[in-house]
């Protein structure tokens, strides 16, 4: 059998990112490190942030606080894209 692990991050919040953010210029880029898997960033993938905005999660199946369906739930997104530069086509 495979050994597993809890992996619980701390999920930033939008005061936690001001904070960050305050102190630096307004065009400073925002890169984003993906970690490889869960909590792995030796390795991880470089991307710029492209786009924000909130962004409504199906609840499908998710029963309400009445027993009726659960309301959608909507969470603030950040959107990252791979970082410029020259790649080759993807044709699949």
């Amino acid at each position: 059998m495979a050994e597993t692990f809890d992996h619980n991050p701390q999920v930033w919040t939008a005061g936690r990112l001001r904070e960050v953010l305050a102190a630096l210029p307004h065009d400073t880029p925002i890169h984003i490190g993906v970690a490889d898997g869960p909590g792995d960033f030796e390795s991880y993938g470089e991307y710029v942030l492209v786009d924000a905005e909130p962004v409504e999660l199906d609840m499908d199946g998710d029963e309400g606080t009445a027993g009726g369906p659960a309301e959608p739930r909507v969470q603030f997104t950040l959107f990252a894209d791979a970082t410029a530069g020259v790649y080759h086509l993807d044709l699949d």
